[in-house]
């Protein structure tokens, strides 16, 4: 039995994709580390709309830290080593990985990505599509 969903209806042509990044979003990891916050920043004198993704990244230095763009996916991901050559008395810092990613839209781009006082702020900057208008000529068979 074949598996119907609202995407694959005739009427969209071409949005096969659409249905794979709904899948990869719902797969995103919902553990809720590090928190994070997605704003809309001003656009100075540009039209086009830009977000910013800030996430709590505190205890992590630049090194320890990667943000790659994979596919129209965002993800970033932070790696600490365990240091067990502490003797603690208490220990309740732990070092902790973590892997946060983002289903990017088409026109979306990484602008710039800043680590300041624990804060790793991501600047992303949608371009508007041209609007184009095509007349397509109608040819007659045989």
């Amino acid at each position: 039995m074949t598996r119907m969903s609202l995407l694959s209806h005739p009427m969209f042509l071409g949005f096969e994709d659409m249905e794979r990044i709904f899948e990869r979003a719902g797969k995103a990891g919902t553990d809720g580390f590090p928190p994070y916050n997605i704003e809309r920043i001003a656009g100075g004198e540009s039209t086009n709309e830009r977000l910013r993704i800030t996430l709590a990244v505190a205890g992590f230095a630049r090194h320890q830290l990667e943000v790659i763009v994979e596919d129209r996916q965002l993800v970033i991901t932070g790696r600490q080593a365990d240091d067990h050559a502490g003797d603690y008395l208490h220990r309740g810092i732990a070092a902790r990985q973590f892997k946060r990613s983002f289903v990017l839209a088409d026109g979306i781009e990484i602008e710039r990505a800043d680590l300041s006082n624990g804060l790793l702020s991501i600047d992303l900057v949608r371009h508007e599509p041209e609007k184009t208008v095509r007349t397509i000529e109608i040819t007659s068979g045989g």
